[in-house]
């Protein structure tokens, strides 16, 4: 899974030759795909990444289209392929602050207006006619949102995380567990309206940095899962694992999203908004199921089933968006 790991002597060797040449590299905690490191060239500060994809680090440079005040992309430098085949990027380094999970509840008064403003940054950048759900892939893409929505319920061999559904047949709780979201998401997919708004899809994981006093957004990292779709994808992302980063549970920002003035002014946003991020957050758990099998992590694979269970027994939150 990922990439192979670069030693330090061969990320300093391929930096070399760069402009600024290379000072100060360090290690960064990388994502599960990618290994990154911090440097300084000359005056500036910057990280390199290495992983599997090139096209993920060139979704991260389309993205800097994106940026605003309330969502700041970082400057993408370059984007391209060593010599031994490892995709890598080199950005612009932001470095201080809290990542977004990790904001503790004391803050909560300041991180939620800040995850508010950001959810409201991503409703509003304009989506062009007819973009795809899967904006940034290469090649032909018909799929609609729903269509998409269905199709991570679905064990596809042709994708890199596969062959997780036999594991989740084998165990008697999970495969009922399984059954039962499935028929659940269907049962609220009509529900979920043909949208195109931007969703970043994977909010924590280290790809949120705000400010020390949490008052702003510093960076919005890593855009490889986003996708146009239902603006409240991004909501129940956070609402779904909330349970696990006491400083968003506390912070609410599905219930911010909810008061936006934005949001609210644009006639049936917010039409059957429970029934949608309920389906969202099924979608969510149903799909990290899938993961965590995939990468063996049977911890993780537990706690994510007993959340969705709880989610499904749940059944939509009780929304005001009146």
């Amino acid at each position: 899974m990922g990439a192979e790991k670069l030693t330090k002597d061969e990320v300093e060797a391929f930096l070399a030759a760069r402009p600024g040449g290379v000072q100060d590299l360090e290690p960064l905690s990388g994502g599960a795909w990618s290994s990154a490191w911090a440097y300084r060239a000359g005056n500036e500060e910057l990280v390199v990444r290495f992983g599997p994809d090139a096209s993920w680090y060139e979704a991260d440079r389309t993205a800097m289209t994106f940026a605003g005040p309330d969502l700041p992309v970082p400057e993408v430098r370059e984007v391209g392929t060593t010599a031994s085949g490892q995709a890598y990027a080199i950005s612009v380094r932001h470095r201080y602050g809290w990542f977004l999970e990790d904001t503790p509840v004391e803050l909560a008064d300041a991180t939620g207006p800040t995850l508010t403003r950001l959810l409201v940054a991503l409703y509003r950048v304009p989506a062009p006619p007819d973009v795809p759900v899967v904006w940034h892939q290469a090649g032909p893409s018909t799929r609609s949102w729903r269509e998409f929505l269905l199709a991570g319920l679905s064990d596809d061999p042709d994708k890199l995380v596969s062959g997780w559904a036999d594991a989740l047949a084998e165990d008697a709780q999970l495969a009922a567990l399984s059954a039962a979201v499935t028929e659940r998401v269907k049962s609220l997919v009509d529900a979920c309206p043909e949208r195109r708004d931007l969703i970043h899809g994977d909010l924590l994981h280290g790809n949120v940095l705000v400010s020390p006093d949490a008052t702003r957004v510093e960076a919005v990292l890593s855009w490889k899962c986003s996708v146009r779709g239902d603006f409240l994808f991004d909501a129940a992302w956070c609402s779904f694992w909330a349970p696990w980063h006491p400083g968003i549970a506390a912070a609410d920002p599905l219930s911010g999203l909810l008061r936006a003035p934005t949001v609210r002014a644009e006639p049936g946003a917010l039409v059957d908004a429970a029934t949608r991020h309920h389906c969202y957050e099924l979608h969510i758990g149903f799909t990290h199921l899938g993961w965590n099998v995939w990468t063996k992590n049977h911890e993780a694979l537990a706690a994510t089933a007993r959340r969705l269970a709880d989610v499904l027994e749940r059944g939509p939150l009780p929304l005001t968006t009146d």
